[in-house]
């Protein structure tokens, strides 16, 4: 097979996060735009950038949320937008703005979680 071929097995897709993603069981809080009684989900992953949320009734895609996320005894609250659907699974979010002191905050939470990556061969 050419290398140059889309399918080459050599060429890998092309990551379109800014941002790499760990895993991370975080427990958030949703509001809808125009509700007042917070849904309650967990995180599975979480970089400075969005979150996958293990949900079993989904969102659509472009739902606009604020997620209250609990870093240790810490809330921080974050505009958000649902950018990827997974029916009966969850939804992948994209963290639209927080506060440069939320961000600060978030970032050294993710530092200091355990590596659980892969162990190299």
């Amino acid at each position: 097979m050419d290398s140059t071929e889309p399918n080459s097995p050599s060429e890998s897709p092309k990551e379109r996060r800014r941002h790499l993603r760990t895993k991370a069981v975080v427990e958030v809080e949703l509001l809808l735009e125009k509700q007042t009684t917070p849904l309650r989900a967990k995180t599975a992953d979480l970089s400075l950038g969005g979150c996958y949320l293990d949900m079993m009734f989904t969102f659509e895609v472009g739902t606009k949320l604020k997620i209250l996320l609990w870093t240790d005894d810490v809330k921080l609250t974050i505009d958000s937008v649902v950018v990827t659907r997974d029916l009966q699974v969850g939804n992948g979010i994209k963290f639209a703005s927080m506060t440069s002191e939320d961000t600060v905050k978030l970032q050294q939470f993710i530092a200091a979680l355990p590596d659980v990556s892969p162990p190299a061969k």
